[in-house]
């Protein structure tokens, strides 16, 4: 009877994926045999760094991403892979790939690694199959941000969504945007400088060929992207190269808090997703320019031209793949910054993003699949340096990146207040509710010609074509004072809420105490269970949300008292 069950319980692990014979976390992938981890006391497996792609170095820098080697004995999962080379901010990861005071004192310093294609999955503790798989490509303006944030950890929502979640890191900045003539190599995929995005296609190519091993079903992926994320998802749900996939290698999309649209599609004054790519052609050919001043090769542009004109385009490539990353970082923010050349993001050339993504929606140039948008509706709050592009005087912030981070790492949300908001935001801004002039309605300016207009036009074009788009606000701002003025429902403040994770975070320390924890963690489970009914059907309706959610452009807002849920629709 004993060995009936054993047989039985291998035959259902077989079933759900399993790999490993009665080992849970063992499962078999098309390059190897992974080993994950229990997740005790929160019902999920996880594996960790799985490697989807060779290392991009050396000679494969800026080229598509190639396959890895298959290894033959069982490779440990269990830590989160590098984060990719970035330049240090408030949301990276440090030294250490992990949230922790490192983060303070790297700032604009070169943090992370070049070998750092890797991806990371949760499922439940069960032995459920054929579960929606949901793919999260995490924000950062496309210059920083790592899948080891607290923020970004899967166990929650895979098993309150009862799904597979896989969260891909990508190549970032200079290494993941990037257009230089002499890198051109006649491979269109190559030649786009979008490396980031064909990382992104290679991770769901992994997804596509693995989902069954882990439980999920390849053929219902949902793709979830929050801010340079969500750039990224329009990018790819319009991409000529997902356009023309056959299978398509995702079935759903959930674009949080980004567009993808350029001047030409916006109404004067607004501030545009994308740039033209010619703003890549420049900034390419200025990051060689100052390399060659910075070696002595040149003395200014005009010489530098003149040299790159006597070397051959195999030695420039050899030449600019020879700098590190600390190098181009380096470049990147002292030279390429102050003329305007430090941004980075999708490059519309045609091959793998779309040369106009909305008129490419307009012609119906499209991945047509269910659409679940959303915003925070105080986006704007958290680009207080953005402000003087509407009327505001200087950045409203007083306070430096390291000033903030070391405010927030020890901050003790249930003490009384222990800063004011003046201490934060310059006096022209004050007070903060002051028509006009506050911080809150220049935020509110600000998020109307940026997020505002792109969301109008993406989602106002797919309506042109589909019935199945839905659209969120995330109104929640229940935090301590004085956060609940500085921030509110800021851009991001969503995130901890879809993913259920509330614990120590960039914010967490600010914005999450035991006042305002009846009310989230409500809030989180409906966010989490609306998430769930949206990759199983296209259809975000469930009955955690108290109310029936219709279509763009009539939106559903998610808040929160302190105690409770506080859910409707406008």
């Amino acid at each position: 009877m004993k060995n009936l069950w054993a047989l039985g319980l291998v035959a259902l692990l077989a079933a759900c994926g399993g790999g490993g014979g009665n080992d849970p976390t063992v499962r078999m992938t098309h390059l190897g045999e992974v080993k994950g981890a229990e997740d005790f006391g929160q019902g999920t497996y996880s594996w960790k760094g799985i490697p989807f792609a060779a290392p991009p170095t050396g000679a494969l820098r800026w080229k598509a991403p190639a396959e890895p080697q298959a290894w033959t004995s069982t490779k440990l999962t269990q830590s989160f892979g590098n984060a990719c080379a970035q330049y240090g901010r408030i949301y990276g990861p440090g030294t250490n790939n992990t949230y922790d005071a490192t983060i303070g004192t790297t700032l604009n310093t070169a943090v992370g690694s070049e070998d750092c294609l890797y991806l990371n999955v949760w499922r439940p503790g069960t032995n459920d199959g054929n579960l929606p798989v949901i793919v999260f490509f995490h924000g950062g303006s496309n210059v920083s941000g790592y899948t080891a944030d607290p923020v970004y950890n899967g166990s929650a929502l895979a098993k309150n969504a009862n799904a597979v979640v896989v969260t891909p890191n990508f190549r970032l900045g200079v290494l993941g945007f990037f257009s230089l003539p002499q890198l051109k190599t006649g491979d269109a995929q190559t030649n786009s400088g979008n490396f980031t995005l064909l990382d992104s296609i290679k991770a769901l190519e992994w997804v596509r060929k693995n989902a069954a091993a882990f439980g999920g079903n390849p053929d219902n992926v949902t793709i979830v992207g929050q801010s340079a994320g969500a750039i990224n998802v329009w990018a790819l749900q319009t991409s000529p190269l997902m356009v023309a996939a056959s299978p398509k290698l995702f079935h759903k999309v959930v674009p949080l808090s980004g567009g993808i649209s350029m001047a030409t599609n916006l109404p004067a004054g607004s501030i545009p997703t994308l740039s033209p790519a010619v703003v890549y052609n420049a900034q390419g050919t200025a990051m060689l320019q100052n390399l060659l001043i910075a070696d002595g090769l040149a003395t200014d542009v005009a010489s530098a031209n003149a040299y790159i004109a006597t070397r051959t385009d195999a030695q420039i490539a050899d030449y600019v793949r020879g700098k590190t990353s600390a190098q181009l970082f380096t470049t990147l923010l002292t030279k390429l910054a102050l003329a305007g050349l430090a941004g980075s993001g999708p490059i519309p050339e045609g091959t793998v993003v779309a040369s106009d993504p909305i008129a490419a929606i307009n012609a119906g140039n499209y991945v047509k699949v269910p659409v679940l948008a959303g915003n925070t509706r105080d986006e704007g709050k958290l680009f207080p340096s953005f402000l003087p592009l509407v009327g505001g005087t200087g950045n409203a912030r007083i306070v430096t990146d390291a000033q903030l981070f070391a405010n927030h790492f020890s901050y003790n949300p249930n003490a009384t207040p222990q800063t004011t908001v003046d201490q934060w935001l310059a006096a022209s801004y004050l007070p903060v509710n002051a028509p006009t002039t506050g911080f809150t309605a220049r935020a509110e300016t600000l998020n109307a010609v940026f997020f505002g207009r792109s969301r109008d036009n993406v989602l106002n074009s797919l309506k042109t074509q589909q019935s199945n788009v839905y659209y969120y606000r995330f109104d929640w701002d229940e935090q301590p004072a004085p956060w609940n003025d500085i921030y509110g429902a800021v851009h991001l403040v969503d995130l901890p809420f879809l993913f259920g994770t509330f614990g120590p975070s960039l914010f967490g320390n600010v914005w999450f105490n035991e006042a305002n924890k009846p009310g989230r963690l409500e809030l989180s489970a409906a966010m989490m269970q609306t998430m769930s009914a949206f990759a199983r059907t296209g259809d975000p309706n469930n009955a955690a949300l108290g109310v029936t959610w219709p279509v763009w452009p009539n939106k559903l807002v998610f808040d929160a008292t302190p105690t409770a849920k506080a859910i409707h629709v406008e």
